[in-house]
């Protein structure tokens, strides 16, 4: 198994803060939004890849055994259990993994024998069996953009099988995310592959979605925008009374704090909606409002 760099793909050192992680995360998926590259497959591949990063060291407990293990940190619960099997075993010469005190001492012989190399794992009282991860499975899951406004559950037919799972609000288009344990079954006693669930999420609204955010253009009037006014604007949740200011200018933009997409794994938690002003001119004029639009001008 490749070792990815997860810094180096959020482009951060080890030494970053949550709060960097959640920053250098942000910018780089509002660059690589598929929505926002739409046939472009190497940004798609790249916002996979820092969703992954993400994933893992957003997590300070997923973090931890990633900087640890490195390429092998998914299996760290297993080394520590094997290696306190081989303690309690006979205190023969039997293989004792112990660990050395370098921090970057590399575990690969080890998790390859037990996870999927040639050269097995322990079970019982130091008997040797091969032992191999069961095979990890890939899925797509289309859904609507209106479908993920709440958690749902979602029972997934893979192969034989039939998977109940609960999907978090706010999943993007493109986002993989694993299901530990939910691949094929594993050989010997060994581990149960994954399930790596991608989605696509289909945009049946009229807002633009880039990470957290919506965007959406709203047309006023001409003397809306110089008098001032009142309208209602739609939000995914219902609309809501919005003030125009008078002598509003021509794609001013507004915020909406709190109406945009659920943030994912985050309770109430949502992004913002940024409203456009789109002023539209009045057309078929009579004489009547020539005459006073020339009035205006000549004051003007």
């Amino acid at each position: 198994m490749e070792f990815i760099d997860y810094y180096k793909i959020l482009e951060i050192d080890k030494k970053a803060t949550q709060a960097d992680i959640k920053k250098a995360y942000r910018k780089l998926a509002r660059k690589l939004h598929p929505d926002l590259n739409p046939n472009d497959k190497t940004a798609q591949e790249k916002f996979q890849r820092i969703n992954e990063a993400n994933e893992v060291l957003s997590d300070p407990e997923k973090r931890k055994k990633y900087d640890q293990y490195g390429k092998d940190w998914e299996h760290a619960d297993a080394y520590e259990q094997a290696k306190r099997n081989q303690r309690s075993s006979s205190s023969g010469n039997r293989g004792s993994y112990s660990r050395s005190s370098g921090a970057n001492e590399d575990f690969s012989d080890f998790f390859e024998s037990m996870f999927g190399g040639g050269g097995g794992g322990f079970r019982g009282g130091g008997q040797r069996t091969s032992q191999f991860k069961g095979q990890d499975l890939n899925a797509t899951l289309k859904l609507n953009m209106l479908d993920i406004l709440e958690d749902q559950k979602q029972t997934l037919d893979i192969g034989s099988k039939k998977i109940r799972i609960t999907i978090p609000a706010g999943v993007e288009n493109g986002q993989t995310i694993k299901i530990s344990g939910y691949g094929g079954e594993g050989v010997n006693g060994g581990p149960k592959g994954d399930l790596y669930l991608t989605f696509e999420i289909n945009n049946n609204t009229n807002f633009q979605r880039v990470g957290n955010d919506l965007y959406k253009n709203e047309s006023i009037s001409l003397y809306k925008a110089l008098l001032g006014s009142s309208i209602e604007v739609g939000t995914l949740i219902g609309k809501v009374k919005l003030k125009v200011k008078p002598e509003t200018q021509n794609d001013t933009k507004v915020k909406l704090k709190g109406k945009g997409m659920p943030v994912y794994k985050k309770k109430g938690v949502h992004g913002n909606l940024y409203i456009t002003y789109k002023v539209t001119m009045p057309t078929n004029l009579s004489d009547k409002e020539k005459q006073l639009f020339k009035q205006l001008s000549e004051l003007r």
